[in-house]
């Protein structure tokens, strides 16, 4: 046992394995590497440790990390607290007493602290590597579209008109906002807790500032009882994987609605759909069910370690171990979840001229006909008016604005005349839109134009 110098027994086997966060926090083990050969360093520059014993210590923890990667060896989790006590039980069987000298002036609070913000460095950055390949291939599929001819909704009813492109560049905007947000986390794990020692630093003359320079941080943090107890940056990281989540499964849920027969606007290719295990027809959007499924399950996981840390008093707690199971699992879920989705949308084929012809009988046009009588000065008010009669007469009729006439539209108002009626047309009405941030196709091929230039 590292730690029962004052012990008289050892740690029931059962109270071990109801501790042991070995199995999960093993994830941490590079990251723990990294962390220990810095501090080694760092103990030698200030002349607590030997040069020799430092390049031992070194040598030792390289071996520990190679063993690991190729499956050489891996600790029992019924004989580890963690990946911690692992890695040191390991190190002094690997080179005798001398592993003993690497914990001076370091604690396990302020060492998993540290782990955990080079895990979550990493991880940001494969995560904001992951969103930028996704927005690359709506992109792609964008610069094709700019005019395939959709329904835009609000309140799940049609609205007015917009493309495909227009539809997909939304959510590059979002996906550029979830970058935004692993981008704070990053910066969030800037400063180094190592030399916060369990919550009130060290007597020893220990460099943090050259422990900062060795593991890329650029200050150490500054102060000791925050350090060991914040949890911040790992909430952060919980909450940006929430709403990257959500964006992916309103997604989703466009991709199930749109490859029904219903819609029939989508076709997923068969490598990202299954079966059923009765009816042979049946071809289910499985993968895009999944990820708003797992979408829960996130969400769950920052609520329940929103809840662990609620109530604990200062510093560190050893209810901050329950930290790594939902973290871990919201990475995986969320950068699992990207990479099928961008696999998923870059296989599948749109039907481009699904809505062509549909929308040319629809009322979706009725904003623009109200805009046309605002340039004539009637109050918009008046004009919504105006419409709303036009729309109810057309229903009663069992009509649709292809079918409008001069005479129509004169019924209603005296102000219309044949320009009017231009209004209602469907092939030019992207065109005829003016304020930038719109599914002009001219617009929004320089926005498709913009994102592929910033995001080589």
């Amino acid at each position: 046992m590292l730690w029962g110098g004052r012990f008289k027994e050892k740690l029931n086997s059962k109270a071990l394995k109801f501790s042991s966060s070995l199995k999960f926090d093993i994830i941490l083990l590079c990251e723990d590497i990294e962390g220990s050969i810095a501090h080694a360093e760092m103990l030698a520059a200030v002349n607590i440790i030997s040069n020799e014993e430092k390049e031992l210590i070194v040598r030792g923890l390289k071996k520990i990390e190679v063993d690991w990667n190729t499956k050489k060896w891996f600790p029992d989790p019924e004989l580890y607290e963690d990946v911690h006590s692992a890695v040191e039980s390991k190190l002094f069987e690997l080179i005798g007493d001398t592993a003993g000298k690497l914990h001076t002036g370091r604690s396990r609070n302020d060492q998993v602290a540290t782990d955990l913000m080079l895990w979550i460095r990493k991880s940001s950055s494969l995560i904001h590597k992951l969103l930028c390949e996704f927005q690359k291939t709506l992109l792609e599929i964008s610069s094709g579209n700019t005019g395939t001819l959709i329904p835009g909704y609000t309140h799940f009813q049609r609205a007015q008109p917009i493309s495909l492109a227009f539809h997909l560049l939304a959510y590059v905007e979002m996906l550029e906002r979830d970058k935004a947000r692993f981008e704070f986390v990053k910066h969030s794990v800037n400063q180094c807790p190592l030399g916060s020692g369990a919550l009130a630093g060290s007597t020893l003359p220990l460099d943090r500032d050259l422990t900062c320079k060795l593991l890329g941080f650029t200050q150490p943090t500054g102060n000791a009882l925050d350090s060991v107890s914040n949890r911040d940056f790992i909430m952060d990281f919980l909450n940006a994987c929430c709403i990257g989540m959500m964006h992916l499964s309103r997604f989703s849920e466009e991709i199930v609605i749109w490859s029904t027969s219903e819609w029939g606007f989508i076709k997923l290719n068969d490598s990202f759909t299954t079966g059923s295990s009765l009816m042979p027809q049946k071809k289910n959007p499985d993968m895009a069910e999944l990820i708003r499924g797992k979408t829960g399950k996130v969400y769950g996981n920052y609520i329940a370690f929103a809840s662990t840390m609620k109530s604990l008093p200062l510093s560190y707690n050893r209810d901050l171990q329950e930290d790594k199971e939902p973290l871990f699992d919201s990475f995986s879920t969320y950068s699992d979840s990207l990479e099928i989705i961008n696999d998923m949308l870059r296989t599948a084929e749109f039907n481009k001229d699904r809505f062509t012809e549909e929308l040319k009988g629809d009322f979706s046009l009725a904003t623009d006909l109200a805009d046309w009588l605002v340039q004539k000065q009637i109050p918009f008010r008046e004009a919504h008016k105006i419409v709303g009669n036009l729309v109810r007469k057309f229903e009663s009729e069992r009509r649709n604005f292809k079918s409008a006439t001069l005479n129509d539209l004169k019924s209603l108002s005296l102000v219309f005349d044949e320009n009017a009626l231009e209004c209602l047309n469907m092939e030019t009405a992207l065109q005829k839109k003016k304020t930038s941030g719109s599914p002009n196709p001219a617009d929004v091929k320089e926005r498709i134009d913009f994102w592929k230039k910033k995001l080589i």
